[in-house]
């Protein structure tokens, strides 16, 4: 509505897209003289034209657009959608819109962005209800989609009209609070409620909300109930019946009223025409949606046009009054007299205006029309009872109302007439109104002010940031565990949230948590999108550790090596903590417990898909150089649980991914090896560990195949023949046969020497590794600062359990090796690589290891005795 205290000034600023007049359409059909003679004589007639017309329509309409649904059908076979796919676009299109837009003088044209990207989606979306894609499921999704994305739109609006208010104008009037004048006395109505609205925010927001639930309003029945003809005269059949009583076709033997000025109806009693009344009603109700949606200058057309222009008068005569020839006049127009502006009698018009609104005698929407502009509440509720909006708006006119006739009555110098107690007992505060509204008689009143629709409007008028994220975090609570609020209005309520937190009206810390806590659940949300960019921009408003937990969540979903990538960029441009993330992403994925698989455990040699993810994950350390101490850190956590397992297949992959290079790498990052931390000094020294044990276990696998593959002997002739049989092809042959393999045999031992000195040389390595042995860390002053998080003592015992495993058979092996090679000298000095007390590896024996070493180096001693030698093999001297 056109604020009758501001009429050159809209609170509510258009949308950048909006188009003016763009709700009226020419419904009219163009009838050939034949179907007007039919339609004129006769009912059945008119029937049967109704039923042409809408075949010659429907037949145009399939002509028309037979081509262009082909196609569509043609394009779209096997895809039945709801519309989803567009409405879906509105999360990169708000991502968009924050990131581009993404400094404090912004905020409020991100408010309006937003409501554009939501504007273009139903524009599209009616644009394919209009199609009729989908079929009727499809276009009963779609309706329901539009539905809320126009409520969302309007909340958008209203958010951005109050808080343009409040952060701008609000604050400017604040800095000049000392510069104020107070009310302005003696003034004309006009300029004391100007005024007023300058100096009053309180006024100006409830005038906001009135200006934002007109422009909400969408008439229920689209269709213009009002006959079309271009000029009419008001109640002309009431004037025929009484100008023709004898020959009145319709009304003969009801008594109607004998006069036609506009209070003869209730002056006498009697009704007018029974076609008068109800254009009478049709044009009450035209004229109040009208004053509905604002738009007084449509209401007063509405009553000129139907001859009614008395209805026209009596809705100019609210507005205020002011006489501008009282004003200083500008040199040159001293004799010019101005017009008067407003009603110079508005009192005694608005009087008479509650009396007709208080009465009973006059239909609903005359009696609100009148209430409107006297303030009357009583007569608006009983038309607008079931609607939340409108009873809103009800309350808010009111409220309006009421104030502004205090300000004048309190600064003109004038005697107005006097307004009942009943006027001035409706004074009632904002959250007065939403009590009332929450417990209206009407359910779908009381259903609206208690969805979460209604809280973020009641809230946002209010301006109660703290209860609005109470309420939201109550809805998550609602949502069952494994389940989440739909995704779009974790959308909506995501970034009401970020505006509210940008624009400091979250600052106390349990507000904060509660901000987060939202912010937490629409990452979630997009992390089922997958949408690596939005996911990093939203997670960096979050406190660092939930940051961590939940991009890491976000990589833990990702196996692809491109997807980790690129998901790793976008953490780095949004400013994340890359190296926590990755850091717990991989520990996540590292301690997953797989189900048990239908199929059961790989066949030996083979890697399952589990393991191959928790190796895999290893490459989201190798994305920062700096993080190469975490690589080997992780790397030895995953080859001690595949050492623990026996799964040397597990173990080979992961050194595959660990660069080859990484000690040098190490160097780069700390300048030197004397630079590492505790921590990266152990990690290097247990991976170089199992770096020469597997060398180890890889060459006696080698030493293995090589003495499994002995070359055969040739097969000898078993038929004997005479000697006069005798070849000497044949016996060449054999020869030849006989010389090959030897060759052969010689090469084959030679590699065997050679690879049994190196299979020798690689298992003697383990046994006796450098500074303190192996799987021991070296000397460090100190244990790591965050020894507790690191969980070193349980490492530690991991290192000992493993020791304990692998140094007895890699003692087997090496005697398995030395005893097939016939250096049982060798065998028996692994008893003194066991006994020495320097690396004191007999401690990790068991004693059942050690009783089965023990019993091959006696075995070892026999065959050194056999050979003429002392036990030791040592020669035997008399």
């Amino acid at each position: 509505m056109d604020s009758p205290l501001q009429p050159q000034r809209s609170l509510l600023r258009q949308p950048l897209n909006s188009t003016q007049n763009n709700h009226t359409h020419n419904l009219s059909i163009t009838m050939l003289p034949e179907e007007q003679d039919l339609f004129r004589n006769t009912s059945s007639g008119a029937m049967g034209l109704l039923s042409r017309m809408q075949n010659r329509t429907t037949l145009g309409f399939d002509v028309t657009s037979m081509s262009g649904e082909s196609t569509l059908l043609t394009d779209n076979v096997d895809v039945v959608d709801n519309g989803g796919n567009k409405v879906d676009i509105l999360f990169a299109h708000f991502y968009e819109v924050l990131h581009t837009h993404n400094t404090t003088n912004d905020t409020l044209d991100v408010v309006q962005m937003l409501a554009q990207a939501c504007e273009q989606v139903v524009e599209q979306l009616e644009l394919e209800i209009d199609r009729g894609m989908g079929g009727n499921h499809g276009t009963k999704q779609r309706e329901a989609t539009v539905k809320w994305l126009k409520q969302e739109i309007n909340t958008w609006r209203l958010l951005h009209a109050l808080y343009y208010d409040r952060l701008l104008l609000q604050t400017d009037a604040h800095a000049d609070d000392e510069m104020q004048d107070g009310p302005l006395l003696g003034g004309s109505e006009k300029e004391v409620i100007q005024q007023l609205y300058s100096i009053n925010a309180q006024l100006r927001e409830y005038q906001m909300v009135v200006d934002w639930l007109e422009k909400c309003y969408e008439e229920k029945d689209q269709a213009n109930a009002l006959q079309s003809h271009d000029r009419m005269m008001a109640w002309e059949n009431t004037l025929f019946q009484l100008e023709n009583l004898q020959g009145a076709a319709f009304g003969r033997g009801h008594e109607i009223c004998k006069h036609l000025d506009p209070d003869a109806p209730v002056r006498e009693g009697k009704p007018l025409h029974a076609l008068d009344m109800e254009d009478n009603a049709r044009l009450g109700r035209a004229i109040f949606a009208a004053i509905r949606s604002g738009n007084i200058d449509e209401a007063l057309k509405l009553c000129k046009h139907f001859g009614q222009t008395w209805r026209a008068a009596i809705l100019e005569g609210w507005r205020l009054h002011e006489d501008p020839n009282f004003e200083q006049h500008v040199p040159g127009q001293l004799n010019e007299k101005l017009p008067i502006e407003g009603n110079p009698r508005r009192d005694i018009w608005k009087r008479c205006a509650w009396m007709l609104a208080d009465s009973k005698k006059y239909d609903e929407y005359t009696r609100a029309t009148a209430g409107v502009f006297c303030g009357h509440l009583g007569a608006l509720k009983t038309l607008l009872h079931n609607n939340w909006q409108d009873l809103l708006w009800a309350y808010m006119k009111v409220q309006i109302d009421i104030r502004v006739e205090s300000e004048i009555r309190g600064c003109c110098m004038k005697r107005y007439q006097p307004m009942p107690d009943e006027y001035w007992n409706g004074k009632m505060t904002l959250e007065q109104i939403f009590d009332e509204l929450s417990v209206a008689k009407d359910v779908s009143v009381r259903d609206y002010a208690q969805s979460q629709l209604g809280v973020i409007q009641q809230h946002i008028i209010l301006d109660t940031c703290g209860e609005l994220l109470q309420h939201m975090c109550r809805w998550l609570d609602a949502v069952p565990k494994d389940s989440q609020l739909p995704p779009h209005q974790l959308r909506f309520m995501a970034h009401i949230v970020l505006f509210m937190r940008q624009i400091g009206r979250v600052e106390q810390q349990g507000q904060l948590q509660q901000a987060e806590r939202i912010i937490a659940a629409y990452v979630d949300t997009l992390i089922k999108r997958g949408d690596s960019q939005a996911i990093a921009y939203y997670t960096t408003g979050l406190p660092n550790k939930l940051q961590v937990q939940l991009y890491a969540k976000f990589l833990t979903k990702i196996d692809q090596k491109r997807q980790r990538e690129q998901a790793l960029d976008a953490a780095v441009q949004a400013g994340l903590d890359v190296e926590q993330i990755t850091r717990h992403t991989v520990e996540i994925i590292r301690q997953e417990n797989a189900p048990a698989s239908a199929l059961g455990e790989p066949p030996t040699g083979s890697i399952s898909a589990v393991d191959k993810r928790k190796i895999h994950s290893l490459e989201y350390l190798l994305h920062l150089l700096e993080q190469r101490g975490e690589l080997l850190w992780q790397a030895n956590a995953m080859i001690r649980q595949y050492l623990a397992c026996s799964k040397i297949e597990c173990v080979r992959e992961v050194f595959t991914l660990v660069p080859a290079d990484v000690t040098n790498q190490l160097i780069t990052v700390y300048g030197s090896l004397d630079n590492l931390g505790p921590r990266e000094e152990c990690s290097l020294k247990e991976f170089l560990c199992y770096k020469v044990y597997l060398a180890g276990v890889d060459s006696f696998n080698d030493w293995t195949r090589l003495q499994q593959s002995r070359p055969q002997p040739p097969q000898k002739d078993t038929q004997t023949s005479g000697p006069t049989q005798d070849n000497f092809t044949e016996r060449m042959n054999a020869q030849h046969k006989e010389q090959t393999y030897m060759l052969e045999l010689a090469r084959w031992e030679q590699k065997l020497i050679e690879q049994s000195k190196m299979t020798t040389d690689a298992l003697f390595n383990v046994l006796v590794f450098p500074e303190k042995g192996w799987l021991c860390d070296p000397f460090i002053p100190k244990e790591p600062e965050n020894a507790t998080q690191l969980h070193w003592e349980n490492r530690l015992m991991q290192l000992e359990k493993l020791r304990s495993i692998c140094l007895p058979e890699i003692v087997l092996l090496l005697h398995d090796v030395l005893a097939k090679s016939f250096d049982y000298t060798a065998c028996i000095r692994l008893a003194d690589e066991i006994a020495d007390e320097r690396r004191q590896l007999y401690k990790v024996f068991t004693k059942q290891k050690l009783a089965e070493v023990l019993a091959k180096i006696a075995d070892t001693s026999l065959q050194l005795l056999n050979s003429k030698l002392d036990p030791w093999g040592y020669p035997i001297t008399a």
